[in-house]
């Protein structure tokens, strides 16, 4: 276990992404900007003729877009492996305002578009010509009552920066400005804890270091408290502010219903995960027997039950296996994946000031997708890989198959792909790994804490933000207290009656920048379900399955996100998905318990 960050010089250039596949250095995006910004100004003369020619205006609406996105992204990007360069920040906030400048000079373009009569705007998504932008006036047709006239829509993105300031103002404290007291190591030194190191020591074997971790975590956050509170009180408040300007009845109607998904899912999501809780429990159970414990501490929950067994994986190793795990995907998959991992798509390890967690940006249809990733040489840190590249393989099959206005799959779906390599890997490796009782035992627990983290606690988390946006609907202060008082409220729920729910729990929603990307997070519980049902399908039904899955990846936003999942046999508008996975988890909890008492 490394003691010490490295800083992001210290890190071999094979292990970094390369951001000049986007632009060869920042002169080379400050051109960039400054064609972004004319070509800005050169569309806002459409304002008040659209309907002159309203094919060409939505031609050069989504060519604008498409030029801005690479010098949104370098920004970004050259921003997140180091928070603390001040002309990274200063691209990023450069590249902010330019998002906010076009969404003034643009923000005419579709309530004047929806001023159109219906039957042209009918007759426009029907024209062949137009066939590239028929799904982007299909839901600009659905959401006509959620449209403001122009001079409210232009005041809405003025306030864009305005809108971001809790999410950025989160990210400063926690990525700059916030650090952790160091943990102590069993043998009398002290390593450095940071979010991206977390994960080694929360997962250790030995309880002090747990214990040292989780209370230098937990209580840092709780000492800023009353900041964050009001940060993503900030953050909730806008959610709310949003919803009421376009006629939503709540804010999370606001998030759903765009992207077409009926908020029974979310609660049917919920109302299922309540009814597994004596499953969860059950487990939760044999994690204290097996661990040896009279009390099981929340922060009792990571390592790993099988105590003989080791998998320490370098990234090499770690990709390799990655690679074996998905070999039922295809060899054109696999190809793809091995170009990923040498052409500077990846950034690997930890470094001073970098972001933590893991994601990948999909967005540049004429270069890559980027995975960012804080590696540790674990297990966990490999399904890691393998998630982030699920995203990756969803953007890339999806921008080589649709044109850009079809290419950006919705939100709901976004982490089907990501998942189902983990859910195909995994299940794939129980097969390998079939005769060795140890790495089967290993591999289960693994496969029940990607259930008890995704399903179970996404789920909890689902259930928070419900809740935080609930209260601020109904005129309730979300404060430290109010707020922490409803997560420690729904973890007593959760893990109360096995676990030892410690009060310092009750800040950890305080770290989740999740939130502040609201209605978000249930989608990770519900791609596991579809993820699982999918895997299921490529490993038992092969060649057929993977093709099945492959329209799923191509369709983009080109059908709403139920329809495209349903090219690949899966309906996520019924609570059945979820039912089965939740099987699943019940069915492997079986096969565990069978395993280790063999």
């Amino acid at each position: 276990m490394a003691a010490k960050l490295r800083k992001r010089e210290e890190i071999p250039a094979q292990y970094k992404w390369d951001l000049s596949h986007i632009y060869p250095d920042d002169a080379a995006w400050e051109a960039a900007l400054a064609d972004v910004l004319a070509s800005g100004k050169k569309f806002a003369a459409w304002e008040g003729k659209v309907a002159e020619n309203p094919r060409q205006a939505i031609r050069e609406y989504f060519d604008l877009n498409q030029q801005a996105e690479p010098v949104f992204s370098y920004a970004f990007l050259r921003g997140e492996t180091d928070n603390g360069d001040p002309v990274a920040q200063g691209l990023r906030a450069r590249a902010s305002q330019m998002g906010v400048q076009l969404s003034t000079a643009m923000s005419f373009f579709e309530p004047e578009l929806l001023s159109l009569d219906d039957a042209l705007l009918a007759e426009i998504a029907a024209d062949p010509a137009m066939a590239d932008y028929d799904a982007f006036l299909r839901n600009l047709i659905r959401q006509k009552p959620h449209t403001l006239p122009a001079e409210q829509e232009k005041l809405l993105a003025m306030m864009g920066q305005v809108a971001q300031a809790p999410n950025h103002i989160f990210g400063m404290l926690t990525d700059v400005d916030m650090s952790f007291p160091p943990v102590q190591m069993p043998d009398g030194t002290t390593a450095e804890l940071t979010e991206g190191t977390y994960s080694q020591f929360i997962r250790s074997e030995d309880r002090e270091v747990r214990k040292s971790a989780f209370d230098g975590i937990m209580n840092t956050y709780g000492s800023f408290g009353s900041t964050i509170a009001a940060t993503y009180n900030g953050s909730v408040q806008n959610d709310v502010f949003q919803a009421r300007a376009r006629h939503y009845a709540t804010a999370r109607d606001a998030r759903m219903e765009p992207l077409e998904i009926p908020t029974s899912v979310y609660d049917n999501l919920i109302s299922e995960v309540h009814a597994a809780i004596p499953v969860l429990n059950e487990y939760l159970a044999l994690r204290k027997a097996l661990m040896g414990l009279d009390e099981l501490h929340m922060y009792d929950l990571y390592t790993p039950m099988v105590k003989d067994f080791h998998m320490e994986l370098s990234y090499d190793k770690a990709f390799d296996l990655v690679l074996e795990g998905l070999k039922p995907m295809g060899e054109d998959y696999l190809a793809k994946l091995r170009e990923a991992r040498v052409g500077g798509w990846i950034d690997v390890y930890p470094s001073k000031g970098k972001s933590s967690g893991a994601f990948s940006s999909g967005n540049l249809r004429d270069v890559h997708p980027y995975v960012l990733l804080n590696h540790n040489d674990n297990l966990s840190d490999t399904f890691t890989i393998a998630h982030e590249l699920g995203h990756s393989m969803h953007s890339f099959y999806s921008n080589t198959n649709q044109p850009a206005p079809k290419s950006d799959y919705s939100l709901f779906v976004a982490e089907v792909a990501s998942t189902c390599n983990e859910a195909t890997m995994i299940r794939h490796l129980l097969k390998t790994f079939a005769d060795d009782k140890k790495a089967l035992a290993y591999l289960l627990n693994h496969f029940l804490e990607q259930f008890r983290t995704t399903v179970f606690r996404q789920t909890m988390f689902a259930e928070f933000e419900l809740i935080a946006h609930t209260m601020a609907e109904q005129g309730q202060p979300l404060t430290r207290e109010s707020l922490s008082k409803a997560y420690y409220e729904l973890n007593q729920k959760y893990y109360g009656a096995v676990c030892t729910v410690d009060e310092n729990i009750a800040n950890e929603w305080m770290r989740i920048p999740h939130f502040y990307r609201s209605y978000y997070v249930y989608v990770y519980a519900t791609g596991l379900c579809a993820a699982v049902s999918l895997s299921d399908k490529i490993l038992s039904e092969g060649e057929s399955a993977v093709r099945d899955y492959r329209k799923f990846l191509s369709a983009g936003c080109a059908v709403p996100p139920i329809d495209a999942l349903k090219l690949a046999g899966i309906d996520m508008s019924s609570p059945e998905p979820i039912r089965r996975a939740l099987g699943v988890f019940k069915d492997t909890l079986a096969q565990f318990k069978a395993v280790i008492m063999a």
